[in-house]
C-alpha cells in the first residue's frame, strides 16, 4: 500500500487547528502574566445601556469607520442607523468610562482623584485600568486638569515656557470645577454666573495606551481655532467636522487635512456678553478633534496624556492674553521686518535676483527685504552656496544694505549625506555625524536616512544637546561666510520625500497604531520619518509635531550666537504653541487662486489666537501663474499682512510688482497701499509691543472688538489691525463692490478722511480695481511716519498722528519706539512709550517712558484730526508750561470732511505736549446775504452785510448781521392765532436788488387750524400781491383749545421770527428768529433752523439720496421741460418737505408759493427759502409719525385719486412707433408670450404732424386695432400736448374754435392783444422734415407756431372737453389720457423771435434762482413771463406768477373730460404737477436715461411723490433716452413691476425694449415678476383706496413704518408697498446678491413662505438674474387673486380672493380689502364698494364687513388661504364658518418645513362680502 494522502479540506482543518491552539496558549500566557494597569477584555457580561439623547449629542464609538451593527455591539455601543451619514450610527452607551474611586483636596485650589475603568469592551485594546486625575486653579483665569496613568510615566510635552504661576488664584477650585463619580465626568463653570462651559458628562473618558478620548459639551457654536489647517471660515462649522492635528508637509488647498503646525487650542465665545474661554490640550501626539452640533467637541489622541488648560476671559481678547501668558508672549520683530518683502524659489542666479531688486527699486516700490530660497545653495545643501550662479552671495547683503534693504536666506533641517562638488567632503554632515546629531532608527544608533531636496539625507535631532551645539556652530560658521540679516527655516514638520525612511518602516504599533487619526494619507509616517525613530525627547511617535518647535529653540540659540544683541528675525513653517515667542510663520505653499486669497484671512486670525502675530500668506500665490488682477488685489490686502511677502515657486512666471510694468495699475496700487502701510508702521510696531507685553492680537478678528454684535461672529473677509484699523479687501475676480460689515462704531474712510454714515450694518462697499476698504475707528489715535522706500529711510522721517474722534469727541492711542533692532528693549527700558488721549478738544501726548533717544532727533510734524465738527479759531501747544499758538498757516480745516490739519509742529519725540484747539460754531450760523455768484466785499457791504472769509468750505463769506430783518410790533394773540405787523430794521441797507424795493411794513397772521396743523402767512397789507389760487381744505373752525394742540408758537421780536415747538418733546421744529429775513417786491427770503439733519422732499428735482444732504446745497424749483438731472429743476414744483426730529417725531411744511424759488440747506442745520414773487404762506402739519404727516398734508391739499383697477396693470409705450401695424405686432407677441399686459399707449407719432386730435395716415388702422384690443380686455391711452398749431392751411377745429372762444394765452392788452406764440411738436403743413439737421434748425424750418391754452379759464376747460369728446366719438376710443409738455414747454425761448414784450426784469429778475440755464432767463424753453392769463374768476395774472401752475391747471379739465366722455374713471397721467395735482392724476418721473443709476433714483422719486400726495407714480421702465442694456432692462422690469404706475417706455431712435424684444429668458423673467404683481393687485388696489380715503402712502419709505430704527432713516434702495410688502431690488450691474435692511420684526420670504429668521440688520440677499427679493411682514394679511393675461381676461376680477396671513411673533395678523367695480366714478364717495377687515390669531382667521355697497355682479368668494408661520405641529383639520353659520370642513395642507398652512376654500363658495371665521387645529 502507498502512503495515505490528506485531502485539501483535511489540510485546511489541520492548519486552522494549529493556529487556534497557538492563539489559545498565547491568551492564557497574557492572562497569567498581563501588565499591571492594562485591562483585560471582559465583555461577556456587558449589555449596552443606550441613552435617549439628541442626535447632536451622540459621541462616535466607531471613529475608525465602516461600522456595522455587529462590530458596534461588540464594542458595547449603541447601534441606530439614520439616513444622515454625518451623525454617528454607532455611539457610546453609558457602560463605558471610569468611576471615581477617591478624591482629595490638599488645598482649596487643588483637586486630585483616582479613577477606575468601568467594565466594558475595549475599542482598540490596552486600556489603562487606573488613572490619576489632577486639577488645579493656577490663576484667577486658568484651570488645569491632567489625566494620566496612575502607575506608569507617560510621555508629556517638555514645553520650555509653561510653568505654574507663583501666586495663588483668588477663588477656590470648587467654584469652577465639579466632578461626577459614576461615570467620571467633569463640569467646568464660569464662577461668576455658574454657566457651564465644558461638560464631559456627554461621553465617556477613554484612556488606552494608544487611544485617548474625551468629549465635552460647549455653551455655543462660536468656536474658533484648532490647527494647522485651511479653515475656509474663521468660525467653525460644527456639523460633524473632524480635523486631524499632526504636523505635515502638505499643500493648503482647502481640504480638511493636517498642515504644518500643531495647535490643539480653540476659543469659544459664549454669547453677546463677550465672555469667552479657551481650551488648550498640551499634547503633541497625532490627534483629531471632532466638532458636532450639540455643540460639543471630541478629542482623540493616540499617545501622551490628557493635559488640559481652560482659560477664562471676559472678552475673546482676554482669552488670547491668558493663553499667551501660558505658552509665551510673542517676540517683537525687528522694525525692518515690517517692511515689504520679495522672494521666489529658483531665481536661477544672483544676477536674476539683482535684476529683480533693481526693477523694483526703479519703480519706487517700498521694499525692505529680499530673500533667496534653496536655489542659492550648492546642490541644495545647507550651509553652502552655489559658487557658480551665486558667486557674489557673500557680498549680496552689503549690496542691499547700501540702499537700506535686508537679506534673508533659507535653511532646511535635512542634511545631505553626499559629497560636495569635486567630491570634497561636506563638513556640516561630517561634523554632525561626529556629534551624533541625527535622528536614529529604532535601535537608537543608526542614523535614519531619508530623502529631501539634496537627495539622501539625515535629520538633525534638535531635541538633543549635541545636535543643538552642532547646529549653532554650523550656523555661526555659515553666517561668517555669507552675511545676511535673518533666517527662514522650512521643511521642519519634518518633511521627508520617502515614506518613513529609505528602508521603509517596521510593522509595529508605533508605525501602525491601533487607531490612526484622519491624517493626510492615513499613515503617520507618510512624507516624514518612521514613528519608531528615536530622538532625545522620545519616540518620534510622540515628538513628531514638536520637530519644528525644537528646531526653533535650537535656531534661537544659533541666532543669538551670530547676531548677539541684534534682534534679527526667524520665520518657521512648522510650529507648536509657544513658537511665537521666537519666530513668525507664513501660511505655507498656497496657490495663485481666489480661494487662497480668501482663506489667508481665517489663517492669519487663527495664528493671532495661537500667539504667532507675525503672520502672512505668500502674496500672489506660491504655486501656479498668477493673473494681474489676482496679484493686484493680493498686493492690496497683503500690504496689511503683518508679514508682507510676495513669494512664488519654481517654474512659474515672476510676480514681483515691477514685472507688471512701471505704469501698471498693479504697481501704482501696490505703491499706494505699501506707502499707507509704511505710514502706519509706528502703529503696527506698537501693536507688536502690545502683543509682546500684554498678549494682545495684532491682526484681530472683528468679533474680538464687537463681540456684542452677532453679525461680527462670522466676519472673516475683513480684519482689523489692533482695535482701530478695519481692512476690507476685494477677494473675488471681476468685482468692484464688496459686501462689507461696518461694526457699531464711528468709522472714517482712511483715504478720504470722511466719516461713513453706515453703522452696525452690511453695506455694498464700492472698491474699484485700485482700491481696498480701509477705515479708522472713531476713538483711535494712530502714530504715523512719513513713508519711504525702506524702513531704514522712513525711520529718519518726521512722525505724526491721525486722531479719529469717536461719538463723544474722544480718542486714545499709544506709541512704542526703540531702535528697531536691539534685543529686549522692553526689558532693558531702552525705548520710548507714549500714551495719547483726546478729551474736550485737548490732545495729550504723554510720555510714560523715555530712556531711548532717537539719533535722528525725530519730531511730530503733522497731526490730522478726523471728525472735528466745527472749524477751529485757534490752536495752542503747551510744553513745560509754555503755551505757543500756531499761526494760521499751520492750521487747515476741511468743512465738508470735518477734518483738522495741523502742520509744521516740530514736537520732539520723547517730550510731553498738550495740543488744544478751540472750536467755534459761528460759521455754521451764518446766513447767506449774497446767494448769487461772484460775491465780493463791495457787493456784500452794499447790502448792509458782513464780509468775512470762512474757514469752512461752502460757508458764505457774505452774511447778515444778527439783527438784520424785521422787528415785530405789538403781537395780538387770540385763542385761534396771532395777528401783528412787522417793520424792516432800517439800521441796515436795503437788499440792494434794482427793481425790487424792500417792503418796510408787513402783516403776519398765524392761525391754529387744528390740533396738528397751523398756518403762518406774511404779506404786504398796503399793496395786493399775487397769491396762489390753489384751493386748500382747511378746517372751517380753528382749534381754540390750547390743550388739544400738539404745538406751541412763540414770536421773537428782534429780529422777528416764529418758533414752533412740539409740546410733547420741547423740540423746536421751526425757528425763523435768525437774521436775513427779506421781503422785497421780487425777492423774498426767510430762513429757519431745523430740528435735525433729517429732511426729505422738495421737488421736482432728481435727488441722489432720499434724505437731503445739508452741506450747503441749493435746489431750484420752477416747472420746466427738463429731463431728470442733478440740481436740474424739472417738470413739477413741490415746496413741501418732511422733517424728522431726533426724537423720531415727524412734521411737514408747505410753502404755498408758485413763483420761481430755491431752497438752501446748511449744516446749522437750517433751511433758507428764496422766492421771487407772491407772499409767504406756510402750512405746517405735526404728524407726529411720517405716515400721519402725509395723511395730514393730503387732507390739506386733497387726497390722491383712486385710479381705475386696470391702470394697475402693466403698460407699454414708445415714442417712435412707425405705424399701427407695429403696435398690432407687439400686442400679438405679448399675448403669445402670455406676459400680463393691460394698457397700450400711443405717443405723438399717432398724430398727423404731431397735431392734437388729428390721426396720422400711417395710423389709420389704429382705431380698429384699439377696438379689437379693448374687446379682449385691453385698455388704450393716448397722449395730448397742450400746444395747438396755428399755421394750418386747412380747417383745424381745435385751433379755430380756440380762437373763437379766446382760450389761448396772450400778451397784456396794453402791450399787444395777440397770442404769445411758441413752437412745440406740430410741424408746418406740407413740409418734409429733414431729421438729419440740428435741432434748432429743425425748429426754425419745420415747427409751426403754436398757441397755449389758458386752462385757468372756464371757457378753456369747456373747449378742451369738447375737443376730447369729439376725438373719442369720431376718431378713436380710449380709456385714459396722458398729458405731456405742460410745464408748459416750448422749443423757442419766450416766443417766436424770442423777444418778450414788457418788463425785462420779469424774464431776468433781480434775483435769479439757480435753475437750469439761468443766464437765459425764466423764459428759457417756455413762454414769456409777461404773458397774461386769467383765473376762473376773471382775475388777470402774469405767467411770471403762475407758470409752475400750468400743468396743475391742465390736469383737472383733462380729468373731468375723461370721466365725462368715457363714463368711467380711467386715469390721467401728467408730467407737470403742483400740490393737489394728485387729486386728479398720476405722474411719471419724466424722460429718464437708460442708465443703472436711474433705477435707484426712481425709488427716491416715487418716495418723494408719496410725500407730495401723488400715489400713482413710476418711472419709464428701462429708460426713455438711449439704448437699454439687457441686464439693466431686466432688473428694471423687476423693479418696475412694483411701480404703482408700471410702464415700459422708450424714445425715438432707440431699439425696442419691451419684454418680447429680447429673448425667451427675458420674456419668462418678465412674465414671472408681473404675475407676482398681478397676484397682489387686490392688495395694491386696497392701498390705493387707503391713499384716496385716508391719505396713506402706497410706495412707502421704510422709515414710515420703522421710525424707531434709525437705520431706516437713510434707506432709499428698498421700499414698501404699504406697511407689509418689502421690495429689495437689484439695482447694480452684475449683482448676484443685494444688501438689504430687514427691519426689526418678523418677515417671510414671499417666494418660499419661510420666516427669514433675521431682523434689525442688513443681510445679503441672493439675487440671481431671474429673482427679486420680496418679503411679507409678519402681523399682516394681504389679499390676492390668481393672475391672468390682463385684469379683464377671463373676468379675472371674479377669481376667488386668496389671503396671505403672515403671522406675527405672537401669532396674530390684521389686514383689509377694498373692492368695487374697478372703474366706476366716485364709487367710494357714493358708497358703492366693499370694505372688509381680517384678523388672525394663532389658530383662527375671521373677517368683518365694515361697509358693503358692492353690486352683486362684483361679489367675490373666498379662495386659497395661506397661513405663514403656522408652526411645526401638524395641523390636520380646518373648519370654515360662513355668514349664515354653516360650518364647512376643509382639508389643510401643512408644510412643517416652511410652516405654511394652505387651506383651499374655493369649493365651498363662501362670499367675501359676508363675515366668516376659519379655525384650524391638530385634531388631537
Amino acid at each position: 500500500m502507498g502512503k495515505r494522502r490528506f485531502s485539501g479540506l483535511e489540510v485546511t482543518l489541520l492548519v486552522l487547528f494549529l493556529l487556534m491552539s497557538v492563539a489559545a496558549v498565547t491568551l492564557i500566557i497574557l492572562y497569567l502574566t498581563g501588565e499591571p494597569g492594562v485591562i483585560k477584555d471582559d465583555t461577556a457580561a456587558v449589555v449596552p445601556q443606550c441613552p435617549t439623547i439628541p442626535l447632536a449629542e451622540r459621541v462616535d464609538c466607531f471613529p475608525d469607520g465602516s461600522a456595522s451593527k455587529r462590530m458596534c455591539e461588540q464594542r458595547g455601543c449603541c447601534w441606530s442607523p439614520l439616513d444622515e451619514r454625518n451623525v454617528p450610527w454607532c455611539f457610546f452607551s453609558t457602560n463605558h468610562g471610569y468611576t471615581v474611586e477617591s478624591v482629595e483636596r490638599p488645598t482649596p485650589y487643588v483637586m486630585n482623584a483616582r479613577l477606575k475603568r468601568m467594565a466594558a469592551p475595549s475599542l482598540f485594546g490596552a486600556d489603562i485600568d487606573e488613572l490619576s486625575f489632577h486639577a488645579e486653579m493656577q490663576s484667577h483665569n486658568r484651570l488645569r486638569f491632567k489625566i494620566t496613568d496612575a502607575h506608569k510615566q507617560r510621555f508629556e510635552v517638555p514645553h520650555e515656557h509653561v510653568s505654574i504661576p507663583s501666586t495663588h488664584p483668588s477663588s477656590p477650585i470648587s467654584n469652577t470645577l465639579e466632578i461626577t463619580h459614576k461615570p467620571f465626568g467633569l463640569t467646568v463653570r464660569r464662577k461668576e454666573n455658574k454657566k457651564v462651559l465644558f461638560d464631559t458628562s456627554m461621553g465617556p473618558l477613554v484612556f488606552a495606551d494608544q487611544y485617548l478620548q474625551l468629549s465635552a459639551r460647549l455653551p455655543s457654536n462660536n468656536i474658533y481655532g484648532l490647527g494647522e489647517h485651511v479653515h475656509r471660515n474663521y468660525r467653525h462649522d460644527t456639523n460633524w467636522k473632524t480635523w486631524p492635528i499632526f504636523t505635515r508637509d502638505a499643500f493648503p488647498n482647502g481640504d480638511t487635512h493636517n498642515l504644518y503646525g500643531h495647535y490643539p487650542f480653540f476659543l469659544c465665545l459664549e454669547d453677546e456678553s463677550g465672555k469667552s474661554f479657551g481650551v488648550f490640550l498640551m499634547n503633541s501626539n497625532a490627534m483629531e478633534v471632532t466638532l458636532q452640533p450639540a455643540p460639543a467637541v471630541t478629542y482623540r489622541t493616540i499617545g501622551g496624556v490628557l493635559d488640559f488648560y481652560i482659560l477664562f476671559g471676559d472678552t475673546p481678547e482676554q482669552v488670547v492674553q491668558e493663553f499667551l501668558l501660558l505658552i509665551g508672549r510673542p517676540v517683537i520683530p525687528p522694525y525692518w521686518s515690517l517692511g515689504f518683502q520679495l522672494s521666489r524659489w529658483d531665481y536661477g542666479s544672483l544676477h536674476e535676483v539683482k535684476e529683480t531688486v533693481e526693477r523694483n527699486r526703479a519703480v519706487g516700490l517700498p521694499y525692505d527685504v529680499q530673500y533667496t530660497d534653496i536655489d542659492y545653495m550648492e546642490d541644495k545643501k545647507d550651509f553652502t552656496y552655489d559658487k557658480v550662479k551665486f558667486t557674489e552671495l557673500p557680498q549680496f547683503a552689503d549690496y542691499l544694505h547700501e540702499k537700506g534693504q535686508r537679506y534673508i536666506l533659507i535653511l532646511d533641517p535635512a542634511i545631505a549625506t553626499s559629497k560636495m562638488v569635486g567630491n570634497a567632503s561636506y563638513g556640516s554632515y561630517d561634523r554632525g555625524t561626529e556629534k551624533n546629531a541625527w535622528v536614529t532608527e529604532s535601535d537608537g544608533k543608526t542614523p535614519l536616512l531619508g530623502e529631501v531636496w539634496p537627495g539622501e539625507t539625515v535629520f538633525p535631532d534638535y531635541t538633543s544637546q549635541n545636535c543643538i551645539d552642532w547646529w549653532v556652530d554650523e550656523y555661526d560658521r555659515f553666517f561668517k561666510e555669507v552675511k545676511h540679516d535673518a533666517l527662514w527655516i522650512d521643511m521642519n514638520e519634518v518633511a521627508n520625500f520617502k515614506k518613513g525612511s529609505t528602508k521603509g518602516c517596521a510593522d509595529n504599533n508605533l508605525n501602525y497604531p491601533p487607531y490612526a487619526p484622519k491624517v493626510l494619507d492615513g499613515v503617520l509616517y507618510s512624507k516624514t520619518l518612521c514613528m519608531d525613530a528615536k530622538q532625545a525627547w522620545g519616540n518620534h511617535y510622540d515628538v513628531h509635531s514638536l520637530y519644528g518647535y525644537s528646531m526653533v529653540l535650537a535656531t534661537e540659540q544659533a541666532l543669538r550666537r551670530a547676531f548677539g544683541g541684534n534682534r534679527t528675525l526667524m520665520l518657521t513653517r512648522s510650529s507648536f504653541p509657544g513658537v511665537g515667542k521666537y519666530a513668525g510663520h507664513w501660511l505655507g505653499d498656497n496657490a495663485a487662486n481666489w480661494n487662497d486669497i480668501k482663506w489667508a484671512i481665517p489663517g492669519m486670525l487663527e495664528f493671532s489666537l495661537f500667539g504667532v502675530p507675525y503672520i502672512g500668506a505668500d502674496i500672489c500665490g506660491f504655486f501656479d501663474n498668477t493673473s494681474e488682477e489676482l496679484c493686484r488685489r493680493w498686493m492690496q490686502v497683503g500690504a496689511f499682512y503683518p508679514f508682507s511677502r510676495n513669494h512664488n515657486a519654481q517654474g512659474y512666471k515672476p510676480q514681483d510688482p515691477a514685472v507688471f510694468g512701471p505704469d501698471s495699475e498693479l504697481v501704482k496700487s501696490s505703491k499706494h497701499y505699501l506707502n499707507i502701510r509704511y505710514t502706519l508702521l509706528p502703529y503696527l510696531y506698537t501693536l507688536f509691543y502690545k502683543a509682546h507685553t500684554v498678549g494682545e492680537t495684532v491682526v484681530r478678528p472683528v468679533m474680538h472688538e464687537f463681540y456684542s454684535d452677532s453679525n461680527t461672529w462670522s466676519v472673516d473677509r475683513q480684519f482689523l489691525w489692533g482695535k482701530h484699523l478695519l481692512i476690507t479687501p476685494v477677494l473675488d475676480p471681476g468685482v468692484e463692490t464688496v459686501r462689507a460689515y461696518v461694526p457699531d462704531a464711528a468709522w472714517y474712510d482712511y483715504e478720504t478722511m470722511e466719516r461713513v454714515t453706515a453703522r452696525k450694518q452690511h453695506v455694498s462697499m464700492h472698491l474699484p480695481s485700485d482700491k481696498l476698504g480701509l477705515h479708522i475707528r472713531g476713538g483711535a489715535i494712530l502714530p504715523t511716519q512719513e513713508p519711504a522706500v525702506t524702513t531704514t529711510y522712513s525711520r529718519r522721517n518726521p512722525m505724526g498722528l491721525i486722531v479719529a474722534l469717536d461719538d463723544n469727541n474722544q480718542a486714545a492711542g499709544e506709541l512704542f519706539w526703540d531702535d528697531g533692532d536691539s534685543r529686549e528693549t522692553v526689558e532693558t527700558g531702552n525705548h520710548i512709550h507714549y500714551k495719547f488721549s483726546v478729551a474736550q478738544e485737548v490732545l495729550t501726548m504723554q510720555v510714560t517712558h523715555a530712556d531711548y533717544r532717537d539719533p535722528k532727533n525725530l519730531t511730530f510734524e503733522n497731526i490730522t484730526v478726523l471728525g472735528v465738527p466745527h472749524p477751529v479759531t485757534s490752536v495752542s501747544v503747551t510744553h513745560h508750561n509754555t503755551i505757543t499758538f500756531l499761526s494760521a498757516a499751520n492750521i487747515q480745516y476741511n468743512t465738508a470732511k470735518k477734518v483738522l490739519f495741523l502742520r509744521g509742529l516740530s514736537l520732539s519725540l520723547g517730550e510731553t505736549y498738550l495740543v488744544k484747539w478751540d472750536q467755534t460754531e459761528a460759521e455754521y450760523q451764518r446766513f447767506d446775504c449774497h446767494p448769487e455768484e461772484h460775491a465780493d466785499e463791495a457787493k456784500c457791504r452794499a447790502r448792509g452785510c458782513i464780509w468775512e472769509p470762512a474757514q469752512l468750505d461752502r460757508v458764505p463769506w457774505c452774511f447778515y448781521p444778527k439783527d438784520y430783518g424785521y422787528t415785530a410790533a405789538t403781537v395780538t394773540e387770540t385763542d385761534s392765532g396771532m395777528t401783528f405787523d412787522i417793520t424792516r430794521n432800517r439800521k441796515h441797507r436795503s437788499s440792494n436788488r434794482p427793481g425790487s424795493p424792500d417792503i418796510d411794513t408787513l402783516r403776519v397772521e398765524i392761525r391754529y387750524h387744528s390740533g396738528h396743523m397751523l398756518q403762518f402767512k406774511i404779506w404786504d397789507p398796503a399793496v395786493k400781491r399775487y397769491e396762489v389760487p390753489v384751493p386748500l381744505s382747511v378746517p372751517s373752525t380753528p382749534e381754540t383749545d390750547e390743550g388739544k394742540r400738539l404745538y406751541r408758537v412763540l414770536v421773537t421780536k428782534q429780529p422777528f421770527g416764529i418758533q414752533v415747538i412740539r409740546k410733547s418733546t420741547g423740540t423746536k421744529i421751526w425757528d425763523s428768529s435768525v437774521p436775513g429775513f427779506t421781503f422785497s417786491d421780487m425777492f423774498i427770503q426767510v430762513s429757519t433752523r431745523l430740528s435735525s439733519h433729517y429732511v426729505y422732499g422738495f421737488g421736482e428735482t432728481e435727488h441722489a439720496t432720499y434724505r437731503h444732504d445739508l452741506n450747503y446745497h441749493t435746489w431750484g424749483m420752477f416747472s420746466k421741460d427738463q429731463p431728470p438731472g442733478y440740481k436740474m429743476n424739472c417738470y413739477g414744483v413741490h415746496p413741501f418737505h418732511m422733517g424728522l426730529e431726533n426724537t423720531a417725531h415727524a412734521h411737514g411744511v408747505l410753502l404755498l408759493n408758485s413763483n420761481a424759488m430755491d431752497v438752501t440747506f446748511q449744516l446749522t442745520p437750517a433751511l433758507t427759502y428764496r422766492t421771487i414773487g407772491g407772499i409767504l404762506d406756510f402750512y405746517m402739519v405735526l404728524g407726529p409719525t411720517p405716515e400721519l404727516v402725509v395723511q395730514e398734508y393730503t387732507a390739506l391739499i386733497g387726497r390722491p385719486v383712486l385710479p381705475a383697477y386696470w391702470s394697475l396693470g402693466f403698460q407699454l409705450c414708445r415714442y417712435g412707433y412707425a405705424n399701427d401695424q407695429e403696435i398690432a405686432d407687439l400686442y400679438r407677441d405679448m399675448r403669445d408670450a402670455r406676459i400680463p399686459y393691460d394698457v397700450q399707449y400711443a405717443d405723438i407719432d399717432y398724430m398727423d404732424r404731431q397735431l392734437n386730435f388729428v390721426l396720422d395716415p400711417e395710423f389709420n388702422g389704429l382705431p380698429a386695432l384699439v377696438d379689437h384690443m379693448r374687446g379682449e380686455g385691453m385698455r388704450f391711452i393716448f397722449i395730448l400736448d397742450p400746444a395747438i398749431s396755428g399755421n394750418e392751411t386747412r380747417p383745424y377745429p381745435a385751433f379755430d374754435r380756440g380762437i373763437e372762444e379766446d382760450v389761448f394765452i396772450k400778451w397784456p392788452k396794453e402791450l399787444d392783444d395777440g397770442i404769445v406764440w411758441g413752437k412745440v411738436w406740430p410741424d408746418y403743413p406740407n413740409v418734409t422734415v429733414d431729421e438729419s439737421l440740428d435741432w434748432d434748425t429743425q425748429v426754425k424750418l419745420y415747427r409751426s407756431y403754436a398757441a397755449f391754452p389758458d386752462f385757468f379759464r372756464n371757457s378753456t376747460a369747456k373747449w378742451w372737453h369738447r375737443e376730447i369728446k369729439e376725438f373719442y366719438e369720431k376718431t378713436m376710443k380710449f380709456d385714459g389720457i396722458w398729458i405731456d409738455m405742460n410745464e408748459p414747454a416750448s422749443f423757442v425761448h419766450g416766443t417766436v423771435g424770442e423777444r418778450c414784450l414788457g418788463l425785462p426784469s420779469l424774464e431776468k429778475p433781480p434775483y435769479m434762482p439757480p435753475l437750469d440755464s439761468p443766464d437765459l432767463g425764466l423764459n428759457h424753453k417756455t413762454l414769456c413771463m409777461n404773458s397774461q392769463q386769467f383765473l376762473s374768476d376773471g382775475t388777470p395774472v402774469r405767467h411770471y406768477d403762475v407758470h409752475s401752475l400750468y400743468g396743475w391747471s391742465h390736469t383737472k379739465p383733462t380729468y373731468d373730460a375723461l370721466l365725462n366722455v368715457t363714463g368711467s374713471r380711467g386715469v390721467v397721467v401728467t408730467r407737470s404737477t403742483y400740490p393737489s395735482s394728485g387729486k386728479w392724476a398720476g405722474h411719471w418721473l419724466g424722460d429718464n436715461d437708460a442708465k443703472w443709476d436711474q433705477l435707484y433714483k426712481s425709488i427716491i422719486g416715487m418716495m418723494e411723490f408719496s410725500l407730495f400726495g401723488i400715489s400713482y407714480t413710476g418711472a419709464d421702465i428701462c429708460g426713455f433716452f438711449n439704448k437699454a442694456e439687457y441686464e439693466m432692462c431686466l432688473r428694471w422690469m423687476q423693479l418696475g413691476a412694483f411701480y404703482p404706475f408700471s410702464r415700459n417706455h422708450n424714445g425715438k431712435g432707440n431699439p425696442r425694449q419691451d419684454p418680447v424684444a429680447w429673448n425667451s429668458t427675458f420674456a419668462d423673467a418678465s412674465r414671472d415678476v408681473l404675475n407676482i404683481r398681478y397676484t397682489l393687485l387686490p392688495y395694491l388696489y386696497t392701498l390705493m383706496f387707503e391713499a384716496h380715503a385716508k391719505g396713506s402712502t402706497v410706495v412707502r419709505p421704510l422709515l414710515h413704518e420703522f421710525i424707531n430704527e434709525r437705520a431706516t432713516w437713510g434707506i432709499h434702495k428698498q421700499f414698501l408697498w404699504g406697511p407689509a410688502l418689502l421690495i429689495t431690488p437689484a439695482l447694480e450691474q452684475g449683482a448676484i446678491a443685494v444688501d438689504g435692511y430687514v427691519p426689526d420684526t418678523r418677515w417671510y420670504d414671499y417666494h418660499t413662505a419661510k420666516d427669514v429668521g433675521v431682523r434689525g440688520k442688513v443681510v445679503s440677499m441672493p439675487t440671481p438674474l431671474d429673482h427679486i427679493n420680496l418679503h411679507i411682514r409678519g402681523g399682516h394679511i394681504l389679499p390676492w387673486q390668481k393672475p391672468e393675461n390682463n385684469t379683464h381676461y377671463r373676468q379675472v376680477r371674479r377669481n376667488p380672493l386668496g389671503l396671505i396671513v403672515a403671522l406675527s411673533d405672537n401669532g396674530t395678523a390684521q389686514g383689509s380689502f377694498f373692492w368695487d367695480d374697478g372703474e366706476g366714478i366716485d364709487t367710494y364717495e357714493k358708497g358703492e364698494y366693499l370694505l372688509t377687515s381680517f384678523a388672525a390669531t394663532p389658530n383662527s382667521l375671521s373677517s368683518r364687513v365694515d361697509h358693503d355697497g358692492l353690486a352683486p355682479a362684483d361679489r367675490l368668494t373666498l379662495g386659497e388661504v395661506k397661513v405663514w408661520g403656522a408652526g411645526s405641529i401638524q395641523i390636520r383639520e380646518v373648519n370654515l364658518t360662513d355668514g349664515a353659520g354653516t360650518q364647512h370642513r376643509l382639508i389643510p395642507r401643512h408644510n412643517l418645513d416652511t410652516q405654511e398652512l394652505i387651506v383651499d376654500a374655493i369649493a365651498v363658495a363662501v362670499r367675501v362680502d359676508q363675515p366668516f371665521t376659519m379655525e384650524w387645529g391638530t385634531g388631537v
